[in-house]
């Protein structure tokens, strides 16, 4: 079931009376523009496996959110690897497919560094706080250990924040605390707080991972000290924040099915706060709002209904009479309705060494579901420092570090509940400026969502609309890096100079030869300048070096550097193979496999697609067409009416007509119709979706390639000027070996600690069972299973099982 904001709640009774309106319309008015103008995306990625060593490749998959389902803002997606210090070693731009982007990065071999930092986002979102975007340390192993060093002391720092923001003097405020090693882990303290007398007014102990809570009768001009000490005994000093002489506090109590909160007014306070309004919202959106009179009584309680709110963050804040914020909290609501939980199982398990293994998902038969699976060796370790469903529902709202945040959704216990508070107590949530929302000043957008993929596009500048008129059209010679083909094509020429064509998507870096067609002249008095919109690498980022911090224990560090250690020495004894040997291998490879490598590129390159060569079978030569060809061959697609040269038949997929390719250029069906077989090497059926379509290729999609032998091929031609476009990242397929048939590759030790990645797993109604295969390596006995993936509706799973 879609899971929705509530409606708004304008609540009044007696308690909550409040006189004036004081621009509430406009308020709210605003609010919606902000929520819904404004969306916030969230990223998640997941990784094939938790560390790494130097020469390897990370896998992963990024997921996108916004609010409470998948991002539909963009289309793109950006991800940054860094050294420790902030330096870019890869400026990655991804498709998003589903609302997700599956990608690679190989770790250099001579990379030193014991981290590599990553950065994602999307363009949208570099128009908010930087704080909220996706970032991630990721462990790298060296092979050679520095001398050891004596351990380093880890020092404790505490902090305090008063609930709702301010500690007031003759308010009794609850204080909460967190206390953390310098390394990230946290710290059991316990202690006094004492006045400038030096008289112990409260005391406060950890009650979860270093933090707790305690009530404090602050007086005014009094300043308070905290002495505690950490888990060693060792003593320590602190100064609490300082005591505010009037004002207004908030407190939020858990209670089920609801929010109770209690407003209290000082004694001191100004006219101002007299009546005052609590506003709740949720992902930039109104869920409840009342007016409240604290001119007769210094408290006023009430309470929110959140059993019909989504699982997420509510934001409660108090505004004075002039609709400035004064208090706030914020506060989790659990109603557990984020998640599903498709079956994992194994249909086939070899455990033994390069065992035979079929790994089956099945999903509920109402949803859709976009997953991804990492099985690794169990002995790895896991990285528990986060997960998707801690990720999209907590701290990608939240500022600031949390310990282990996947433990607060183990399950949905009072005393769990209680501790998830704690962090919500002790982390900073300020999405909302609310000084601008009132003023009715919106976010300053820079940068323009991705509404496409990237696409061929750019501008001719130094000439007039005459000679655009004159000229028509562009010729261009696309020369990809990835493909060693070139494909012409021509595009219009707008007034303005401006030409595009977006069923031209770009992967890798494409070097694009061009001409004016009516005006071969116009090349040397123009600049053409090919834009589709891709950011330029930051050069350098700035991070929080204390984030993102992860704890191996001894067994996994150790099974983590038995693994490198022993694919370093596998890597080195390969380096002495002799190019005959690599010409072996080269030739167990089939003859698709050849094709594909030599012709198909980008999102066309593998996938799930039925290949056909041509050059090989002797029923293309006596083929009437490619529609003639395929008919029969392929189950699902059907091709009806006559076919021959000049025909067009009927060719449905799901009830719908695929897209038509030749060498990945978009045509129409006439001219795949036209193409005589005999000139063709390779086709290549992609099912339903092909992401590599435009628009998602939903009935998916049929690739032909032309012979390279055969038609002249295009040159670049002498003296055509050109430029250099960056566009995707090039795609690359994980490797996992058959040892079900002969490979010469199969002769080699298997050392790989990650036995199978599957970043792109989609399940609907008709197809709610998949099955997995994949083969053990030579040392494993135990695998770890995770499972993790979103459904259109936006429920989340995680699901991690070790096989043993």
């Amino acid at each position: 079931m879609q899971r929705l904001l509530c409606l708004l709640l304008i609540v009044y009774c007696p308690s909550l009376a409040f006189s004036q309106q004081i621009n509430k319309e406009t308020f709210t008015a605003n609010l919606e523009n902000l929520g819904t103008g404004f969306p916030q995306e969230k990223v998640y990625i997941q990784f094939d496996k938790p560390v790494y060593a130097p020469g390897e490749t990370i896998w992963f998959k990024a997921y996108i959110m916004s609010a409470t389902t998948p991002s539909l803002v963009s289309a793109n997606i950006y991800i940054d690897h860094t050294d420790a210090n902030g330096n870019v070693l890869s400026h990655a731009v991804l498709p998003m497919i589903a609302s997700s982007a599956k990608g690679s990065y190989v770790i250099p071999k001579t990379y030193s560094g014991n981290s590599i930092h990553v950065r994602a986002y999307t363009k949208w979102m570099l128009n908010f706080d930087s704080s909220f975007l996706y970032n991630k340390d990721i462990r790298i192993l060296q092979q050679k250990q520095t001398a050891a060093k004596a351990p380093a002391v880890n020092k404790p720092a505490i902090d305090f924040f008063s609930e709702s923001g301010d500690c007031i003097a003759g308010i009794n405020c609850r204080i909460a605390f967190k206390s953390v090693y310098d390394n990230g882990k946290p710290c059991n303290a316990k202690g006094t707080i004492v006045n400038s007398k030096g008289e112990t007014v409260a005391t406060f102990t950890s009650v979860h991972d270093g933090m707790g809570i305690f009530p404090l009768d602050a007086k005014a001009n009094e300043k308070y000290i905290a002495k505690w000490k950490d888990e060693q005994g060792k003593p320590y000093e602190t100064p609490l924040p300082a005591v505010k002489p009037g004002g207004i506090s908030l407190e939020v109590r858990l209670t089920e099915g609801k929010r109770s909160f209690i407003i209290k007014r000082s004694t001191t306070a100004a006219e101002n706060l007299e009546q005052v309004q609590i506003v709740a919202t949720m992902d930039q959106h109104l869920v409840y709002m009342a007016n409240v009179n604290l001119k007769e009584t210094p408290a006023v309680g009430g309470a929110i209904p959140v059993d019909q709110l989504p699982s997420g963050i509510l934001q409660l804040t108090v505004f004075d009479a002039n609709w400035v914020a004064v208090a706030e909290r914020i506060t989790f609501i659990n109603n557990n309705d984020y998640v599903f939980e498709p079956e994992v199982g194994f249909a086939a398990l070899g455990t033994s060494k390069r065992g035979k293994n079929t790994l089956v998902i099945n999903v509920p038969d109402t949803l859709e579901a976009n997953l991804s699976v990492a099985v690794t060796d169990a002995g790895i370790g896991i990285d528990s420092s986060d997960n998707i469903i801690s990720r999209l529902l907590l701290t990608g709202d939240l500022k600031g570090n949390v310990y282990k945040p996947g433990y607060y959704f183990a399950n949905s216990s009072d005393s769990l509940q209680q501790q998830l508070d704690l962090v919500m107590l002790t982390n900073g949530w300020r999405r909302i400026k609310w000084n601008d929302l009132v003023a009715g000043k919106m976010p300053v957008i820079k940068y323009s969502n991705d509404t496409s993929y990237l696409s061929l596009a750019g501008k001719v500048f130094g000439t007039s609309a005459m000679d655009m008129r004159q000229s028509g059209f562009l010729f261009l010679i696309l020369d990809r890096k990835s493909d060693s083909t070139r494909n012409s094509m021509q595009v219009s020429l707008e007034k303005d100079g401006s030409f595009k064509d977006p069923n031209v998507i770009l992967f890798d870096t494409t070097r694009i030869y061009y001409q004016f067609a009516g005006a071969k002249d116009m090349a040397n008095s123009t600049e053409v300048v090919f834009n589709n919109g891709t950011l330029p690498s930051p050069g350098k980022i700035n991070f929080d070096k204390n984030m993102n911090r992860y704890f191996l224990d001894s067994a996994a560090e150790n099974r983590n550097l038995y693994f490198a250690s022993e694919q370093a020495r596998l890597a080195k004894f390969l380096e002495g193979t002799t190019l005959e040997g690599v010409t072996v291998k080269a030739k167990t490879k089939s003859r698709e496999q050849i094709l594909d490598e030599q012709y198909a590129s980008g999102l066309f390159s593998g996938g799930n697609a039925r290949s056909f060569d041509l050059e090989n079978d002797p029923f293309a030569r006596s083929s009437l067409d490619i529609f003639n060809y395929l008919r029969g061959k392929v189950a699902g697609l059907n091709i009806t009416g006559q076919t021959g040269p000049g025909s067009q038949p009927s060719v449905q997929w799901r009830g719908g007509t695929p897209s038509f390719y030749i060498n990945e250029m978009p045509v129409d069906i006439s001219q795949i119709g036209s193409t005589n077989p005999s000139d063709v090497a390779y086709i290549k059926v992609f099912p339903p979706p092909f992401f590599g379509a435009f628009g998602g290729g939903a009935n998916g999609a049929i690739a032909i390639y032309t012979k390279k032998g055969g038609a002249a091929p295009v040159t670049k031609g002498k003296g055509m000027p050109s430029k250099l476009v960056m566009g995707y990242a090039p795609e690359k397929e994980f490797y996992s070996p058959n040892y079900g048939t002969f490979d010469q590759r199969n002769e080699q030790e298997d050392l790989r600690s990650t036995l199978y990645w599957n970043p792109m797993i989609l399940t609907n109604a008709r197809n709610k069972m998949v099955k997995l295969t994949f083969y053990n390596n030579d040392i494993t006995n135990s695998f770890r299973v995770i499972v993790e993936g979103v459904t259109k509706d936006g429920r989340i799973t995680h699901i991690e099982k070790v096989i043993e």
